[in-house]
Formats: structure tokens, sequence, C-alpha cells
């Protein structure tokens, strides 16, 4: 059994004079008094790999005794101050739903006790007018020791404070405001588990070299720094997949898209005798969450199409036999997802991409400056969008027109990423580019979800009719999405040419 929730905290240095050194809080926001508890005194071992490659992507994962959540607690990266921490009851060897959310991380390498870190904890907690608890102020004395033979030790003071679920996170400001007048400052260590891990030269993982032969300001420095950041983005949401969370499937599969046409797009900076292999695999990886993806966007379309619909137009069990074609499915797809995060597979995809962003095979393009190299590369796939396009705009209506128009998206998703990847480096010119690229892609991905829709909205009404149901409410729905698809498919013109206007391409070919 786990559970989760999301942590929000800050950590400074300690107060000289310890507890007596912290500012009066009250009426700092809605604090409305401040109660004392405590002394806790909490043990905590924490678990990594031999070359820590948890406390190399900000994850802890820690079995910890003392204090009212004494367990297995591993924590993961956020956006911001916040984490998100999954609780696993206490046990001698790390619990094995624990293994899995890490495996993006560890790739299979064998967890092992790596510091132990022991605190003596003073809390003092802000409350409203009402007694509810907004935040925990925690003065912690620190022990750390290497749990290696011959490691070392360490000792130091922390002040830490913790927002309660639910509490703005301007509070968090208010207080620090109040304390840097304090002479309070923020710890240069992210977390206990960091500093303890220098401290006692186990290792340290803040420090990030840039890749061998990566020329900084080159097209090469700017093609790598955007494939580290989508493995990075690969990697933190496998956890989330794995316990089927919101929209988690959709940004692995959009990340997989990024990841594949950053490496097909620059081919003049990276040998694709090398990324054309991990490219094959990461569209495997896309096809895998795709099955999931799909049957998401099916499902949420078809269900708001019927909610939509008056009374009088739904004739049968409608809602029922939707219900029972999405359950008969979910489970597999679900499966099937979770079955291809966890091959050999997956994890060699993963070494793939690690190896790649620590040793890029680098071509003579990456040392060239970007407005040469990135600029050629986006126009590149303008030149492939604007034939899909014409191929796609020459068709009749029907089934050829549709597939083109399938292509011409997939397309216009290459130059949105191409684009992406050089704004950094080719600024507004290529943001503009991408941004018109991204809305012809966006009414392709309507028009191909209307399609979709149509052909599930079929089998579903001769499934009914074969039942002696009513096939009328399928009927309408499947008109609508035609009705839907052609409209689409009149809006394109206009917005192929807003895209299509060479003053946006001028910039890039100068």
């Amino acid at each position: 059994m786990t559970h989760s929730k999301h942590e929000t905290e800050r950590k400074y240095e300690p107060p000289s004079g310890g507890l007596a050194g912290l500012p009066d809080l009250t009426g700092v926001g809605p604090v409305a008094s401040v109660t004392a508890t405590g002394p806790e005194e909490l043990d905590a071992v924490y678990h990594d790999t031999v070359d820590l490659r948890l406390a190399g992507s900000s994850a802890t994962l820690r079995r910890r005794t003392g204090g009212p959540d004494a367990g297995w607690h591993l924590k993961l990266p956020l956006a911001g101050d916040t984490r998100e921490e999954v609780w696993a009851p206490l046990s001698d060897d790390v619990p094995e739903a624990l293994r899995e959310l890490v495996l993006s991380r560890t790739r299979g390498a064998p967890l092992r006790p790596v510091v132990r870190i022991r605190s003596t904890r003073a809390v003092r907690q802000l409350r409203d007018a009402e007694g509810a608890v907004l935040a925990e102020l925690s003065l912690d004395e620190v022990r750390a020791n290497a749990t290696a033979a011959g490691g070392g030790r360490a000792e130091w003071g922390e002040l830490e404070v913790e927002l309660a679920d639910g509490v703005p996170a301007q509070l968090l400001d208010a207080v620090e405001k109040k304390l840097r007048k304090k002479g309070i400052v923020r710890a240069d260590s992210p977390s206990k588990l960091a500093r303890a891990l220098r401290d006692t030269g186990v290792g340290d993982t803040g420090v990030r070299r840039p890749p061998a032969g990566v020329v900084a300001g080159s097209s090469g420095s700017y093609v790598v720094s955007y494939l580290r950041e989508q493995v990075g983005v690969l990697v933190s949401l496998d956890p989330a997949v794995r316990r089927d969370l919101p929209d988690a499937v959709h940004q692995m599969r959009v990340t997989c898209r990024r990841l594949r046409s950053c490496l097909r797009s620059y081919r003049s900076v990276l040998d694709r005798r090398v990324t054309d292999p991990v490219a094959a695999e990461l569209r495997w990886l896309a096809g895998e969450l795709g099955v999931a993806r799909d049957q998401e966007v099916l499902r949420e379309r078809i269900g708001a199409a019927l909610d939509g619909l008056p009374d009088d137009l739904v004739l049968g069990p409608v809602a029922a036999r939707l219900r029972v074609w999405d359950v008969s499915r979910e489970e597999d797809v679900r499966s099937r997802t979770r079955q291809a995060l966890g091959t050999p597979r997956q994890l060699r995809l993963l070494d793939a991409l690690d190896t790649l962003v620590r040793r890029p095979p680098l071509r003579a393009g990456a040392g060239r400056k970007p407005a040469r190299t990135m600029a050629r590369a986006v126009l590149k796939e303008y030149g492939r969008l604007a034939g899909r396009m014409d191929l796609a705009l020459a068709r009749p209506s029907g089934r050829s027109r549709e597939t083109e128009l399938h292509e011409a998206r997939k397309a216009a998703k290459r130059l949105r990423y191409a684009a992406e990847v050089a704004r950094p480096a080719l600024g507004k010119p290529a943001a503009r580019l991408g941004k018109h690229a991204k809305a012809v892609q966006q009414l392709l991905g309507e028009h191909q979800d209307a399609v979709v829709a149509q052909d599930t909205l079929r089998r579903l009404a001769v499934a009914a009719h074969g039942a002696g149901e009513s096939a009328f409410t399928w009927g309408l729905l499947h008109g609508r999405e035609r009705a839907g698809a052609e409209a689409r498919q009149r809006e394109l013109p206009g917005v192929w040419r807003a895209a299509s206007d060479p003053a946006l391409r001028a910039p890039l070919e100068h």
C-alpha cells in the first residue's frame, strides 16, 4: 500500500541563537498564532545506486523511523519548491512498488544504503484564526554518516519551512521576507541528502559539466541542451504514467515525439548512424503509449458529445454501451502501457538516451553557428510541410485526402519541434514560425480526431444495431463528427496561408 502527497518547502541556514533567533511570525499573512511541538528524533537511511542515479535526478528514497510518518519515503521533483512524496509502510527491504517508480532512474541498478541522517527536530506550527495548521517551521540538528566503510561524517543545522496541504505558496514568500529581515538566508544545498553526500565525501551530484566537444553557443550546444531537458522529462514522467495520473501518458508521448523530431531534424549536428536506432526505439515507445492515449481521447470526446445532446435525442442504452466499450478496452490498454515501461527494451532505450546526452555523436555541423546550421534545419522542415500541404490540398475529398492531411499534420509537428529546439538560439523568427506550425498542427489534429471518432462511432452503431438497440444516437454523433472534419478542412487554407507567408521565413534565410 502506498499513498502520496505534494510537499512544498524551503530550506534555510539556521538562525543564530536557535529557535530564540526566529522572528515573530504572528500576523504574517493569515498566521494568527505560533505553537510549539516536539522535539522529535528522526533516523533516515537513504538508498541509491552506486553512481547516485536518484540523487543525480533530484529524487530521494529513504527508510525513516521516528516522527508521525515513519516509513519509506520516495520524493520526486515537481515544479519550483514542490515535490511529490510517495509513502510506503516500514519494511526491511525497499518496497517493490517504490522500486518500480524509480526504475526509469535506476534502470535496474541495485539500490543500497548510501548515507544515514539523524535529526533532532524542534517544530513551530503556524496556525490561522481557526487553529488550522498553515505551515511548519522545523529546526533540525543534523548528523550524517556515510554507510560505506571509510565514509565520512558531517554535522550541521537547518531550518525548514513546509506548507500544509492546500495552503497557497504566497505564504512561503511572506515568511521568507520576514526571515530575511532577521538575516536568515536560503541554505546552499537543496536537500539534506545533497549536503550529506557532499560533506561526507560520498559524492557531489550538483556539478554538471558540459559533454566533451560541445562548444558553448554552437549549434551542438543548443541541440544537446534540448535533448538533455527532454530526456529528463521522459524519465520524470515514468512514475506518473505507472500510476495513471491525469495527462501523464499524453505528456510522455509528446516527449517521445519531441526527442525523435530533434534527432531527425538535426542530423547535420548528430551522427544519424547513432541517433537513427534511438529514434526508432522512441517511435516504438510512442506507439505503445499511443494506444492508451487514443483510448483516452476517444472516451473524453465521445462522452462530452453525448453529454451535450438533449435527452430526446438519446435513444437506447447509449451511455451504458459507451461505458462497456471503454471498460472492456481500458484494462488491456493500461496493462500494455505498464508492461512496455518495465521491459528490457525500455531500459535499453533509457540507457541509450543517457549515453546520447553524455557523449553526443557530434558532426561538423555541431560546431557551426546556429544562424547557419539550425536555421537551415528549420527551413528544411518547412519545405517538407509545404510539400505535404500541396499534396493534401490537391486531393479530392475522401480517404486519400484524410491520409495526406494526417501526414501533413506530422510534418507540421516536426517543424514546430525543430523551431522549438532553435528558439533559444534564433529568437523570435523561430518562435513565430513555430507558433504558426502549431496552429496548423492543432487544426489538423482536430480533423484527425474527428476522423478517428467517426470510425469508432460506426463500430458502436453496428454493435448497437446487432444487439437490437437503436443506432440513431450513434449515427447522429457520427454525422456531427463528419461535419466537424469538413469544417476543419474549410478552415485549413486560411491557416496555411498565414503559416506559409514568406515574411515568416525571410529572417531565417539570410
